[in-house]
């Protein structure tokens, strides 16, 4: 065998086991890469009941909605089915029960139906073990004043609808109640003010995870024009 032969199969040994290398390189970045996107993902569970507000719901839902890579939505009731509202607007739910894992985020909408499940003993020990295993935990409207009456938001600053800021408020008397906040930050608690509120804590909270441009672009993506400023709303408690 000449010399040259026997320089080119060390040389081609080498040039496979480099290639060997460069693929388990690859295939562990891909196994990294993956596990990464997978813990970006957070699931929101909204807790149903019957009346809901609609635009409490549906307008968190289609911001959090467009963003599949980071969030998924779930519905969840105490008794699964469909609930609706006095819109009848119905939504299929799941049993709380048979949730599998805690949700990393929870989020309590208002509407009229709060005042019965204000005094429903079994929904409000639900949020209040769901929220404090939860990472972050979101109200619309008067579904701050569920939270309050768990007792979860004593000592802390919290906002809610204006027209019912009363009533909310009596819920929970030892709550730092703003009165005049589009949306107020608590530690993990994101509190809103009436209805439409809700969408500008939604786009609020996707700023803090994600960064102020991220949201904006969310907010341009469905043409919304997104109040930034959560410590002034135009709609003022009495």
């Amino acid at each position: 065998m000449n010399i040259k032969l026997k320089l080119k199969i060390p040389l081609f040994r080498l040039f496979v086991a480099l290639q060997m290398l460069i693929g388990i390189a690859y295939v562990n970045a891909q196994k990294q890469d993956n596990t990464i996107e997978t813990e970006k993902n957070m699931e929101i569970a909204f807790i149903m009941f019957e009346d809901y507000e609609t635009l409490d719901v549906f307008g968190p839902a289609e911001i959090f909605g467009r963003l599949t890579d980071q969030y998924t939505l779930k519905f969840y009731s105490l008794e699964g089915g469909v609930i609706t509202n006095r819109h009848r607007v119905p939504i299929m739910t799941e049993k709380l029960d048979t949730m599998r894992n805690n949700p990393e985020i929870i989020l309590v909408p208002g509407g009229m139906g709060t005042r019965k499940e204000i005094n429903n003993s079994r929904l409000l020990h639900k949020i209040k073990e769901l929220a404090q295993e939860s990472e972050y935990v979101l109200s619309v409207c008067t579904g701050s004043a569920l939270l309050a009456k768990t007792g979860l938001l004593d000592g802390k600053e919290a906002t809610s609808n204006k027209r019912a800021f009363s009533w909310v408020s009596s819920q929970g008397i030892k709550v730092d109640w703003d009165k005049k906040a589009r949306w107020k930050i608590d530690g993990k608690y994101y509190t809103s003010s009436g209805v439409s509120a809700g969408m500008d804590m939604a786009f609020g909270f996707l700023a803090d995870r994600h960064g102020i441009d991220f949201a904006r672009k969310i907010a341009r993506e469905i043409e919304y024009n997104w109040i930034e400023d959560k410590d002034n709303d135009d709609f003022v408690a009495e």
